[in-house]
C-alpha cells in the first residue's frame, strides 16, 4: 500500500487511520466514495449545477412522545394526555406548549400524525426502518436515503453529496446496524461524518484538512509524485480495485484542498446573532451548519439530535435514570430542539431556499399512550408523528390521525417505506428506479406498490 503522507495517530475501531487522507486504498472507509459526478453523467443524470433540490433530515434520536409534542389529546384521561396543554399555531393544527417557536413557523411545515412500523420496539431497529424504509433482514443492509441520492445523482461540487452531523449514531441497545451507511451500495456511499461538535470554540473538521505538519506545496508535490509512479503501473491501473482506489484518492484530495469546502464548514463566517438564533449548543450549530452545507452544494444532510440514548438527556423519556424524565424533556430537550428547528425553517425561508430544500424531522418510534409508573413513557412503534417542510410540501396542515389515545393510526396510516418515498419524490427521484442490489441483482428504490404521502404535496 502506498502512503503519501505518513503514519497517522488517530484510528477508528477498525484500525483505519482517520487523518491519512492521501493513503491509497483506505479512503473508502470514511465515506468519500467513487467519482459520483462521472457516474451520474454516465447514467444520463441532469446537470448537477442546475438541480437545487436537497434534503435535511433531522433525526430525533430517542423518539419524542407524540402525545406531548405534535398529537395532543386534551380530552383524554390524565394518564394519557400528560401534563402539557395544546397551543394554537399559524397552521390548522395545535401542538404542545413546550414547542412555542414551532407554533410561529407552523405555516411552513405539516405534521404526519399516523406513522407506524412493525419492527421491534428497540431504537436501532427503528433507526433502520425510518432512514432506509426497510427492516434489515437476511444479512442485507439497506442504504440510507442520502446514500441512494448520492448514488443516483452524485456530488455537485468538491463537497460530499451526503454529510452526517455531528457524527453517525452510537449504541441503541439492540446491537444492530443503525441505517446511516451505504448498505449494499458499498462503503463508497457511506456519508461524510463530521466527527466534531460545531458549538465548541475550537471547532475544526478533523477529516477536512491534512495534518498541520504538511503544507500545500508538500501535499501537491506528493500528489504529483504519486501520479508519476502510477504512470508506470498501467497494468495495475487497469484493475477494478485500482480504479476505485484512484477515485477515492481524487475525491479525498478534492475535499481536502477545496477552498469551497473550507468555507462551507467555517461557522465563523456567520455573525453572532445568527449563531445565537440557532442556539449555542451542539444541535443548534449542527442545524446552522446543515444550512451552510446545503447552500454550498451538499445534496443531503442528516442531523442527529443526539448520538446515543445512553448517558445523555434525550427524547427517550422512560422517566427514571439513566433515561430522561418528562420534566427533562420539557426543560432541556424541547427548548433546544424548538429553537434550532424554528431557526432553520425561518432561515431557509428568508434565503429563498425552503422551496428546494425538504426538511423532514423523523424518529424511530413514538411513546406509550399511558404514562408509566416512573412518570415517563416507553417505546411505541405503533403510532407516532413526523414533520415535513419545504421541498414542495404544503405547510400548515396535519395529515393522518391517531385514535383517541394516540395508540394506533385512525386515518391515513404511513409506513417507513412511504416516508422514504416522500423524501425521494421531493428530491425528484423516479420511484421506479432500480439500484444494483446484493449479488448485482436489480433492487427497487421502494417496494412494489409503495408511494409517497401524496397529501403532503396537494
Amino acid at each position: 500500500m502506498l502512503n503519501l503522507i505518513g503514519s497517522g495517530r488517530s484510528h477508528d475501531c477498525g484500525g483505519v487511520t482517520r487523518r491519512d487522507f492521501l493513503q491509497v486504498g483506505t479512503l473508502g472507509a470514511i465515506g468519500l466514495g467513487l467519482p459520483q459526478y462521472l457516474a451520474a453523467a454516465e447514467r444520463g443524470a441532469v446537470d448537477p449545477t442546475k438541480d437545487k433540490r436537497s434534503c435535511i433530515m433531522l433525526f430525533n434520536l430517542g423518539a419524542p412522545s407524540q402525545l406531548d409534542t405534535f398529537d395532543m389529546k386534551p380530552d383524554a384521561p390524565l394518564e394519557v394526555r400528560g401534563p402539557f396543554k395544546p397551543i394554537a399555531t399559524r397552521g390548522d393544527f395545535q401542538i404542545s406548549e413546550i414547542l412555542p417557536r414551532h407554533a410561529e413557523v407552523a405555516q411552513h411545515f405539516s405534521i404526519l400524525r399516523s406513522c407506524y412500523h412493525t419492527a421491534a420496539a428497540v431504537h436501532d431497529a427503528g433507526w433502520q426502518m425510518m432512514q432506509t424504509g426497510r427492516q434489515f433482514t437476511g444479512g442485507v443492509n439497506y442504504p440510507h436515503a442520502g446514500a441512494v441520492l448520492q448514488y443516483l445523482k452524485g456530488r455537485r461540487s468538491d463537497l460530499p453529496a451526503h454529510v452526517v452531523l455531528p457524527q453517525t449514531m452510537g449504541r441503541g441497545g439492540g446491537n444492530l446496524p443503525n441505517g446511516q451507511a451505504g448498505g449494499f451500495l458499498g462503503k463508497a456511499y457511506d456519508p461524510f461524518s463530521l466527527m466534531a461538535d460545531p458549538s465548541k470554540p475550537n471547532f475544526k473538521v478533523p477529516d477536512l484538512l491534512p495534518p498541520s505538519t504538511l503544507g500545500d506545496v508538500r501535499i501537491d508535490r506528493r500528489r504529483r509524485m504519486r501520479d508519476a509512479i502510477e504512470g508506470k503501473l498501467a497494468q495495475l491501473e487497469a484493475t477494478e480495485s485500482a480504479q476505485m482506489m484512484d477515485a477515492n484518492f481524487e475525491s479525498a484530495y478534492r475535499l481536502m484542498s477545496s477552498p469551497q469546502a473550507r468555507e462551507a464548514f467555517d461557522l465563523t463566517k456567520e455573525d453572532v446573532a445568527t449563531r445565537e438564533r440557532y442556539g449555542m449548543n451542539r444541535l443548534g450549530q449542527c442545524c446552522l451548519l446543515a444550512r451552510r452545507l446545503i447552500e454550498a452544494g451538499v445534496r443531503f444532510v442528516t442531523v442527529n439530535s443526539f448520538l446515543t440514548v445512553f448517558d445523555e438527556i434525550t427524547w427517550d423519556i422512560h422517566g427514571s435514570k439513566p433515561f430522561t424524565t418528562i420534566e427533562g424533556m420539557k426543560n432541556i430537550v424541547a427548548p433546544m430542539y424548538d429553537q434550532a428547528y424554528s431557526a432553520l425553517i425561518e432561515d431557509l425561508a428568508q434565503r429563498g431556499m425552503l422551496g428546494d430544500t425538504l426538511v423532514t424531522a423523523l424518529a424511530e418510534f413514538g411513546r406509550t399512550p399511558k404514562v408509566n409508573p416512573a412518570g415517563g413513557r416507553d417505546h411505541w412503534p405503533q403510532c407516532f408523528s413526523c414533520t415535513f417542510a419545504g421541498g414542495g410540501v404544503i405547510g400548515g396542515r396535519a395529515i393522518g390521525a391517531s385514535d383517541p389515545i394516540g395508540a394506533v393510526p385512525a386515518d391515513r396510516p404511513a409506513s417507513p417505506g412511504e416516508v422514504i418515498a416522500t423524501i425521494f419524490k421531493s428530491l425528484g427521484l423516479d420511484l421506479h428506479t432500480e439500484l444494483p442490489g446484493p449479488g448485482g441483482r436489480p433492487f427497487p428504490l421502494v417496494d412494489f406498490g409503495v408511494r409517497e404521502v401524496r397529501e403532503l404535496f396537494s
